[in-house]
């Protein structure tokens, strides 16, 4: 009883104020009161700033929709209400779920609310925030197409976001919103390719697919010239006496008879992306495997592609689905790249328990690696296949066999006489399946085989299934004159059963009837009446019209006489045979990895791949621009005042911005260096050098000053080294840190990744021509671990890193301290490079000295030993032309003019090896004879190292976690337990300097990468029951992965 005064009040004339009234009856105006006004009295109090009136509204609100009102207008005002609370909110996991359900509410009228939204989102402090953001663009494109122009604006903003967590979503918003905006990538495309390894999977997929389109835009076919290189190489190479017997005016004529074509030098951009996707073929997720093989497929010069089998090979071991979608991928690749899969053939045999549509996969891919070299092997297989139990297996088999056979021609008899055999199998789909392809070969060579055509006649009363029934009556038909007895009579018994057949076989008992016709007409004329008049009145009207047909044709009449005459021509004309291709043959035009691809058909938001351009777009728009102040003297100091939020580590060359913008700054001042000393400024030039390493050092001494003051005696000390000395040593440093650096620019493979953190390029190690000259040597190298000259101290001893920390500063006049006290001068022993039978007297042996290459510090110093232990002196001793594998150079050394019998010299060469432990391969000649040798250095001969304190080596460590981390147990040994030992063989192993440690049973040592700079730090925790645990951090995970291996190798030997 007491609801119903409740209501009556809530109906009543009595209303609080600010809420209108309403009648007790329906002519009281309630009904007719305008909608309008009232709402606009509530969208005032929603925006209002008072939570009071807003709580208000919101209860009438809720009110007039329980009274059946129509409040849809109504909506974006609440949902500002309710959504932008939450996206104010000091919590990230709550902005970017309000933004979430914001961006799911399909509504149009809210799409300026939305748009607000997502443009607000893309500036949150929270990566996780604007990764929604990024999200949301896709959502709201499809809900208004219209917002287009200023969604790429965020787009935009977006991109130039430095975090790895935004950079896949907003890679896809990209793919979704805008893919024909590529002037969008290009500043950011270096960044995303240095960010690629850290980004999480679903966007590593997404990228690597847009930069597979990008790079089809902007660089030149890898593969558009090596046809003509390799005949080139090919007859320099074989052509020598030929060449020289000739003489000079037929080398000119050769040389204007081949087309004048530019060498390919691929574009460093494109390097860098093939260098920096190969790491992820090693990637635990199927899709990025396959994202990576599929740019590789498209992009990289054949010489590299093969690379991805060995990782594809192993996505075989995974689920059937996976599986599924990697054959189709590799039955594609296989076809045009056989090569790169034949050292794999085995991993395609066929298991038992493999699903029927991965053995028809695998069956594809046996077939399509077949050559005249495995072609055994491949039969034998295909010989145990046919007598598997799944019956459309089988029937795949003999197709593949055929196949064989066309594409080989050495064994086509091998293959008809195994088919032929079949022919006799209790399984009729086998006879059948084998008859339809001895059809097909029987074309290729139809005068040899008549014995074979007899036996296929025969068959046709025991075989049932058309297709097969169809082929041999072909085949009867097709060469009717080798069987001239027999073909009569299989049209004869075509005849009787003519009605009770299927439609295939029925037309080609009416082509057998016509081609009998023609050539025998005195014995099958009256039957070939017989069966076109059953044909006549047959219920398929294909087959009544064939029977027209033919009558017309070949029975001359008073109309059809002229026709009549070209009947034989007609149907006895010659056939091509035909042609056994894979059903994957013309896939290729489709990206790999697509669903197009996996349907071999356009699917709905397919995107083709471009063509290759015919002249390269210009590579600067990739540049991105330097602000000015970076430009100054004391650009370093700022960088270094700088913290950025996220760790410098993410991208493999250090920080993705001066991995952007150093390149630019580099070749810039190398520009500015190059025009001052042309203009005879180079005084002037060595000054300012001089006078920025003085500011390098009072900032250095004043920042040790500030953490411990006990050592300002000692910075006094370290700053009266003589100003010639500095000078030099700083002019020596800008000559090579200027000739390093354009020689990276010459290189393909180094371009991008040779950029270096501040802290690194400031330590370039003083030439060698310098060395000789000073005598005095300042402790300020002694960070660097590279002094000027190298005198072996002996007996060897390790001086701990605080004690090295202690006499920094001093200077010592008598004897430069050597690297060998904190890490041994060179690394393993003499190598051979040439034994002295196989260089007919020449030996050669090789050591990795340890020390810094002279005319470039990103190099490896390697010395050459020669002995000549001939009778007659070796002269002209030089390095050939090297054909190295890219990104590897070489500084070669100076011609030896000649080598007396019994003495031996020893010269010192430069390899650059790109941080990786792939051989340097060269020629080492002579005046008479060419030697082929190679150098592959041990992991630890790429590094160098370098002085952290404690703190910084923790800070460091702290960058480098999660997949830069590499951790290994192992047990040392009794005779490897004291620290003595343990350091010794840690630098005996890798060129890493220790690091000060507060705890006896830990041991520390840091190195930088002498390409890239990237840290490699090593912590040894050891315990005193020889239990131990080895600890690598680097973002050069490959570089820590073969490290542990080695250290651990030699600590527990």
């Amino acid at each position: 009883m007491s609801a119903a005064p409740a209501y009556n009040e809530d109906k009543g004339g009595s209303a609080g104020p600010g809420e209108p009234e309403y009648g007790h009856d329906p002519a009281s105006g309630g009904i007719f009161s305008s909608d309008y006004k009232r709402h606009d009295d509530l969208k005032a109090m929603l925006d209002t700033n008072k939570d009071s009136l807003k709580l208000e509204a919101m209860k009438r609100i809720v009110a007039m929709i329980a009274r059946g009102k129509n409040a849809s207008d109504l909506f974006p005002a609440v949902v500002k209400n309710v959504a932008c609370k939450n996206i104010e909110d000091p919590n990230q996991l709550i902005r970017a779920s309000a933004l979430r359900v914001l961006s799911s509410i399909r509504v149009p009228i809210i799409v300026p609310i939305m748009m607000l939204a997502i443009k607000e989102a893309a500036s949150d402090m929270s990566p996780y925030v604007r990764k929604t953001a990024a999200h949301a663009i896709p959502k709201l494109y499809s809900l208004d197409s219209d917002q287009k122009d200023q969604l790429i604006e965020v787009i935009e903003k977006l991109l130039a976001d430095k975090t790895t967590l935004v950079a896949g979503s907003v890679v896809m918003a990209f793919e979704e919103v805008c893919p024909e905006r590529i002037d969008l990538i290009h500043k950011n495309y270096r960044k995303l390719c240095n960010l690629l390894i850290d980004v999480e999977e679903w966007g590593q997929v997404v990228i690597i697919s847009m930069l597979t389109r990008y790079a089809r835009t902007q660089f030149l076919s890898p593969t558009q010239n090596e046809s003509l290189l390799e005949e080139n190489s090919e007859k320099a190479f074989y052509g020598s006496e030929e060449d020289e017997a000739k003489g000079p005016g037929s080398e000119e004529a050769a040389s204007t008879a081949l087309p004048t074509r530019k060498p390919y030098v691929m574009d460093p951009d494109h390097r860098l992306l093939l260098r920096n996707t190969k790491p992820l073929l090693q990637s635990r997720s199927a899709a990025v495997v396959m994202a990576v093989a599929q740019l590789y497929f498209h992009l990289a010069p054949k010489a590299e592609v093969g690379v991805i089998a060995k990782a594809l090979v192993r996505l075989l071991r995974s689920h059937s689905e996976v599986q599924y979608v990697v054959l189709q991928n590799v039955a594609t690749m296989s076809i045009k790249r056989r090569g790169m899969f034949e050292p794999y053939l085995k991993s395609f045999y066929i298991r038992s328990t493999d699903p029927t549509q991965i053995k028809i996969l695998k069956l594809e891919v046996l077939t399509n690696l077949a050559n005249e070299t495995n072609i055994p092997t491949v039969l034998r297989e295909f010989q145990t296949y046919i007598r598997s139990m799944d019956k459309d297996f089988v029937a795949a088999t003999i197709q593949a066999i055929g196949r064989c056979a066309t594409n080989i021609g050495r064994v086509r008899d091998t293959c008809l006489n195994g088919l032929v055999q079949l022919l006799s199998n209790r399984d009729e789909l086998v006879v059948a399946e084998s008859v339809v392809v001895i059809k097909k070969l029987l074309q290729m060579q139809p005068a040899q085989h008549g014995e074979i055509i007899k036996h296929l006649a025969k068959l046709t009363d025991n075989i049932q299934v058309p297709m097969a029934r169809a082929s041999i009556l072909w085949l009867i038909g097709e060469y009717c004159e080798h069987v001239p007895r027999i073909a009569p009579d299989v049209l004869r018994k075509m005849a009787k059963s003519f009605t009770a057949e299927e439609d295939i076989v029925k037309l080609q008992v009416i082509n057998l009837a016509a081609k009998l016709y023609l050539t025998n007409s005195k014995q099958t004329k009256l039957l070939t009446q017989y069966v076109l008049s059953l044909a006549k009145y047959d219920q398929n009207y294909d087959i009544r019209d064939r029977a027209r047909f033919t009558r017309q044709l070949i029975v001359p009449s008073e109309q059809g006489g002229a026709l009549s005459r070209h009947a034989k021509k007609l149907f006895l004309a010659p056939k091509p045979a035909p042609v056994l291709e894979s059903s994957f043959k013309d896939r290729d035009h489709f990206q790999l990895g697509s669903l197009s691809h996996l349907l071999n058909a356009k699917a709905t938001g397919y995107q083709e791949l471009p063509d290759w351009p015919e002249e390269a777009p210009d590579p600067s728009v990739r540049n991105v621009e330097v602000p000015e102040w970076t430009k100054c003297s004391n650009r370093e100091k700022r960088k270094e005042k700088e913290k950025p939020f996220y760790s410098d580590s993410e991208g493999e060359s250090g920080p993705t911005e001066s991995a952007d913008s150093d390149p630019e700054s580099e070749s810039e001042s190398e520009s500015k260096s190059s025009s001052e000393s042309g203009s005879g400024e180079s005084s002037s030039e060595s000054d300012n050098e001089d006078q920025e390493e003085d500011e390098e050092k009072g900032r250095s001494s004043e920042s040790e000053q500030s953490e411990e003051e006990g050592k300002k005696k000692k910075m006094k000390k370290r700053k009266k080294v003589p100003e010639g000395q500095e000078g030099g040593s700083s002019s020596d440093e800008g000559s090579d840190s200027s000739s390093s650096s354009s020689e990276s620019e010459m290189t393909s493979e180094t371009e991008e990744e040779q950029v270096e953190p501040a802290s690194w390029r400031k330590k370039t190690p003083p030439s060698s021509k310098s060395a000789p000259a000073a005598k005095e040597v300042s402790l300020l190298d002694l960070e660097d671990f590279t002094p000027p000259s190298v005198q072996p101290v002996s007996p060897p001893t390790v001086v701990s890193t605080s004690l090295a920390a202690d006499l920094e500063g001093l200077t010592l006049t008598d004897s430069p301290l050597v690297p060998s006290l904190l890490s041994p001068v060179s690394g393993a022993g003499r190598q051979e490079l040439l034994h002295r039978v196989a260089g007919e007297g020449l030996a050669v042996d090789y050591t990795f000295s340890r020390q810094p290459f002279s005319g470039d510090p990103h190099m490896v110093s390697v010395h050459i030993h020669f002995s000549n232990s001939s009778d007659t002196p070796i002269k002209g001793l030089h390095v050939g032309t090297p054909k190295l594998p890219p990104g590897i150079s070489i500084q070669e050394f100076p011609e030896i003019e000649s080598l007396a019998p019994g003495e031996s010299t020893t010269v010192v060469m430069g390899i650059n090896f790109c941080d990786s432990t792939q051989a340097a391969n060269f020629q080492l000649c002579t005046q008479t004879r060419q030697f082929y040798v190679s150098i592959q250095p041990p992991v630890g001969e790429l590094m160098a190292p370098v002085f952290l304190s404690e703190n910084e080596f923790k800070k460091e460590q702290a960058k480098l976690t999660g997949m830069n981390e590499i951790t290994e147990k192992l047990t040392l040994p009794d005779t490897c337990r004291s620290d003595h030992i343990v350091v010794q063989k840690v630098t005996a192993t890798a060129n890493l300097g220790r690091v000060p440690c507060g705890t006896s049973d830990e041991y520390r040592f840091a190195g930088r990468t002498l390409t890239s700079g990237s840290l490699v730090l090593l912590t040894l925790d050891a315990r005193p029951t020889g239990a131990a645990q080895l600890t690598v951090n680097s973002e050069k995970m490959v570089i820590g992965t073969m490290l542990v291996k080695d250290v651990v190798q030699a600590l527990t030997q």
